[in-house]
């Protein structure tokens, strides 16, 4: 189960190791420490820290403290609607504000290349309309991102 998660978390670009600590946590009836996920999982200190925060931060897993021990214990949440929406609306999100930023990037490079007469006028015409197209669609996906709907199925 727990290499089926981390080949499924890989699928959707998540990482492997992400799902495998999802799964070992979500199959062990106690919390456990990040020294019993690298032993388990065979993987560094490093690499659990890092997706232990990251599952954490979509409400996956809860951090346990337990009585007279200083190492943090986690938990995963069974919730798994609530994760994977969490997933998505992290991820979708970031991609989305990502890709205007590039599309802004590119205008401003392309306005730069005319201006300084390195570009002739019919193909930076031709690189503006396929961007201005690019941006429109950019534009429209961003709203409905926004978009109340969306937003709904999300709850």
């Amino acid at each position: 189960m727990i290499e089926a998660a981390g080949h499924a978390s890989q699928s959707f670009g998540l990482g492997r190791v992400v799902g495998q600590i999802f799964a070992y946590l979500y199959f062990s009836r106690e919390a456990r420490t990040l020294d019993h996920l690298t032993a388990a999982l065979g993987i560094s200190k490093g690499s659990a820290s890092m997706c232990v925060r990251q599952l954490e931060q979509w409400g996956a897993l809860e951090r346990i403290w337990i009585k007279g021990d200083r190492k943090d214990y986690y938990r995963a949440r069974d919730t798994l609607g609530q994760i994977i929406r969490n997933i998505v609306v992290d991820l979708a999100g970031k991609k989305i504000e990502s890709s205007a930023l590039l599309l802004r990037i590119a205008d401003a490079e392309l306005t730069r290349k005319k201006s300084s007469g390195r570009m002739a006028s019919r193909e930076a015409a031709f690189i503006q309309e396929r961007i201005s197209k690019i941006s429109a669609f950019q534009e429209k996906a961003q709203g409905m991102w926004d978009g109340a709907i969306l937003k709904m199925m999300l709850k």
